[in-house]
Order: C-alpha cells, then sequence, then structure tokens
C-alpha cells in the first residue's frame, strides 16, 4: 500500500468491505440438513481460491480492483440425540490470507494480510423427519422429507489491529439463524435454507470508530442426484441481501444484493473418507465481490 497519503484511505475501504463478503458469499453448503446417524464424529480440512474483482463504491474514485484470497480451514462435528431428534454440532477454524490490488485517480494501490479468521461453531438440529437412529437402524430407513434448523456463532478470535482498515478478523460477535428443509425424489434431492447473519458493532474500526452493519439475509437452493453412497452431484445456487454499513453514523451506499450459482461433488476415497470438489461464480453483484471461487474438502467419518 501506498504509504504517507491520505488518497489512499478511499482505496483501502474498497478493499476493506470486499474481505468480508467472500465468506458469506461461499456459505453454499448442500446437503447440510441430511440427518446421519448419532454418534457419527467427522474431522475435515478443505482449502479454497477466490480470484477476481470487486464492485465498489461508485462515489469513489477507484478502478480496477482485484484481489485473491486463499482460506485453509480445520474443522470436527459429532451428531447426537436432541430430545430425541437427530442433533449436530461442529467447530471450524479458517486461516486466510489475501492480496488486494487496484488504482486510485490512475495511481497504483495494494494490500496484503494474512493470519488466523474468525472461529465458528455451528448446533443444527432435524425438527421434523429425522429422528436420532443408529448407524444400524439409519441404514434401513427410508429417507423422507425433513426440516431443520441450525444456528451459526462466529466469535470474534482472528486477527485483527485497531489501526488497520483492512483485517482478517472483525472484532465483532455475529450469529446466523436458519432453518431450511429437504425432500428426497428417488436418487434426486432438492433442498432449500433461509437464514440471516446478525452482526454485533465494532466498536475499534480504524483508530475506536464504531462500524455498525445491518442483517445480511441469504436464501440458498441446491438440486443433487446420488450415483450411489457418498458420490453425488449437486448444483448451488444463493442470493444474499442486505449488509449496508454505518461508520460513525454515516450511511454508506454499500448494500449487498448478490446471485451466485455453483457445483460440488462428493468422491469416495476410502470406506470412511470422501473429498468434496467444489466451484462457485456469481451471476450479479451490486456491490462487494464478484469471484470465481474453487476448492477441495477431504473429510474423515467416524462411526461410534
Amino acid at each position: 500500500m501506498t504509504h504517507g497519503s491520505s488518497r489512499t484511505l478511499p482505496v483501502v475501504l474498497a478493499l476493506l468491505c470486499a474481505w468480508c463478503v467472500p465468506s458469506a458469499a461461499q456459505e453454499m453448503e448442500p446437503r447440510a440438513y441430511s440427518p446421519s446417524p448419532v454418534g457419527t464424529t467427522f474431522f475435515l480440512a478443505t482449502f479454497a481460491r477466490s480470484t477476481g474483482g470487486i464492485l465498489t463504491d461508485p462515489s469513489l474514485p477507484v478502478d480496477d480492483v482485484e484481489a485473491g484470497i486463499d482460506t485453509v480451514a480445520l474443522g470436527i462435528g459429532h451428531t447426537f440425540s436432541f430430545f430425541g431428534r437427530s442433533a449436530g454440532l461442529a467447530i471450524l477454524q479458517p486461516r486466510s490470507s489475501g492480496h488486494f490490488t487496484g488504482t486510485l485517480n490512475g495511481e497504483d494501490a495494494e494490500a496484503s494480510r494474512s493470519g488466523i479468521g474468525d472461529t465458528r461453531l455451528r448446533f443444527s438440529a432435524n425438527i421434523l423427519g429425522a429422528p436420532a437412529l443408529t448407524a444400524a437402524e439409519f441404514a434401513r430407513r427410508t429417507p423422507r422429507t425433513t426440516l431443520g434448523a441450525s444456528l451459526t456463532v462466529s466469535a470474534p478470535t482472528g486477527e485483527y489491529h485497531g489501526d488497520k482498515l483492512v483485517n482478517i478478523g472483525t472484532n465483532r460477535w455475529a450469529i446466523k439463524p436458519e432453518i431450511g428443509v429437504s425432500h428426497p425424489v428417488g436418487n434426486w434431492s432438492l433442498e432449500l435454507t433461509a437464514g440471516t447473519w446478525l452482526f454485533e458493532d465494532n466498536d475499534d474500526f480504524f483508530g475506536g470508530q464504531r462500524r455498525e452493519q445491518e442483517p445480511l439475509a441469504s436464501v440458498q437452493a441446491h438440486v443433487g442426484y446420488t450415483f450411489r453412497p457418498r458420490l453425488w452431484l449437486a448444483f448451488n445456487a444463493i442470493f444474499y441481501d442486505g449488509g449496508r454499513s454505518t461508520i460513525e453514523g454515516i450511511e454508506r451506499d454499500d448494500r449487498q444484493s448478490n446471485t451466485r450459482y455453483g457445483l460440488t461433488l462428493s468422491l469416495p476415497v476410502a470406506r470412511s473418507q470422501s473429498v468434496k470438489l467444489h466451484w462457485n461464480d456469481g451471476a450479479s453483484t451490486r456491490f462487494g465481490s464478484d469471484f470465481t471461487t474453487w476448492g477441495v474438502t477431504w473429510q474423515y467419518t467416524r462411526l461410534r
């Protein structure tokens, strides 16, 4: 980043808004509410690469903003009985590195960051159609429509510096209540989920300023086909809207109203292991990142 000049401030503000967008945009998770036998523990490791342009506030003298973000994450989860229903608890810890470039009044500017991101904890439970079953009972069951709900908590554990505008951590708590339905049709599965991120204020935004953000709602749809157990393909789409921010009482023109689509392919590689290949891209973007993202996730599953 060009130092010693206040003219770099607008471009850094624009880049900051883009930094937090990818995590929300990439939350396309097929089979999030598909039941599993109780007593299942799973471990996962994932890598994702996002590259592309960033749409900024048109009032800023910023052009040609591009970014590349690499994220690795480790997670663990466990399923159990919750009042006789199938439920699960999972935790995910990411680490990200990103490099941003752009021009401000024709002059080059750039910024790079790398470090631990905010920890996420997710509790999910099926409400209808998925009683808690052992592995043997689960193998004999007839798949049927399920209705589930979840609560994701994002804790402010990521690297954050109050004197910097570009950060990996967000320095605030956030929660996302969500509800989802899954309906099997032969080898096909149809899924629909709806949720909303609710954000705490950041009281240490660039030198102690107060940054507020409105709720960010999302709706996901997934159409999947299972070729055989653990070998399946899903088409994914997500629309999210909201998230306008306010800094020291001044509202910004950064409301998101974006749509993305993608594919997920699950491949069994061993008796208890699978690999998921995932890709997604932007269909329409009002504000923020217009990224192409690809990634791979390895998962190991252990039954009690």
